[in-house]
């Protein structure tokens, strides 16, 4: 896919920053999961957190979420606490992984009407969206179908509707295309690009390189630490090589743990 011409961010302590992260630490007794992270992510961003694993990102993003309290440091998304005001920060996000997005045993149909229900939207609203939503992403004729019997890319791109059903400010994606065909991967991005176009934030991980260019803005972890943020062109440049795969390298040699 080719990539979009998307305008480079420079939004640290921006008044439009949707994610802002200072010194954000989770430490499991004496091992620092998460080692003083400061960041910050613009409204509409597509923004790459990229690390190999064990070098932190579940934990960061369980705390983002709201899922995990940190040990010290202050994180603010869409506006809230995110230690303070845990169960408004859920209100205001979605959320896809790889491993678990749907219930497989539900219809597709009914996956969609659970979540949105969890999230409080109206019955007449949900019922209308739905089939909006079934027609746009190609499922309508597998309404009735249950998720366990759909191709896995069709579950990915189901699974990312879900998530952005309810018309978030910010959307995490954990590796939202880990297993899928690259003709998949390439519809699942251009559903990513447009919902970025509407003003959804999407915090995405991925573990496919040529995907962190297709990203605005890149932070890549390693034992815990952000140790490089920028633009993948920018990136590229710093590290002098030709690809994110090449930077990605570069930095993961310097790893010492293998799991959070």
């Amino acid at each position: 896919m080719q990539k979009k011409n998307n305008p480079p961010f420079s939004i640290l302590n921006s008044p439009f920053s949707i994610i802002k992260v200072e010194n954000l630490t989770k430490r499991f007794g004496t091992f620092a999961a998460v080692d003083r992270i400061t960041f910050s992510v613009g409204k509409g961003e597509i923004f790459g957190f990229l690390g190999a694993n064990g070098a932190g990102k579940t934990t960061a993003i369980r705390m983002l979420c709201g899922l995990s309290k940190p040990t010290s440091g202050e994180g603010f998304v869409a506006g809230y606490n995110i230690e303070k005001q845990s169960e408004m920060v859920k209100k205001n996000i979605g959320y896809m992984s790889q491993k678990f997005s749907l219930y497989e045993d539900l219809k597709v149909w009914e996956n969609i009407r659970l979540f949105a229900g969890i999230y409080g939207l109206d019955g007449k609203l949900i019922s209308r969206k739905t089939d909006e939503t079934l027609k746009k992403i190609g499922l309508m004729n597998e309404k009735n179908t249950l998720v366990k019997e759909l191709p896995l890319g069709w579950k990915q791109k189901l699974a990312f509707s879900v998530a952005i059903f309810h018309e978030p400010k910010i959307v995490f994606l954990d590796e939202p295309t880990g297993g899928v065909d690259p003709i998949t991967r390439r519809q699942f991005w251009e559903m990513i690009y447009e919902a970025a176009e509407k003003g959804i934030t999407i915090f995405v991980t991925t573990h496919y390189m040529d995907e962190a260019e297709y990203c605005n803005r890149v932070s890549i972890m390693v034992d815990g630490r952000i140790d490089a943020l920028d633009t993948p062109k920018q990136l590229k440049a710093q590290f002098q090589v030709e690809s994110m795969d090449e930077v990605f390298r570069q930095l993961a040699r310097n790893a010492k743990r293998v799991e959070n």
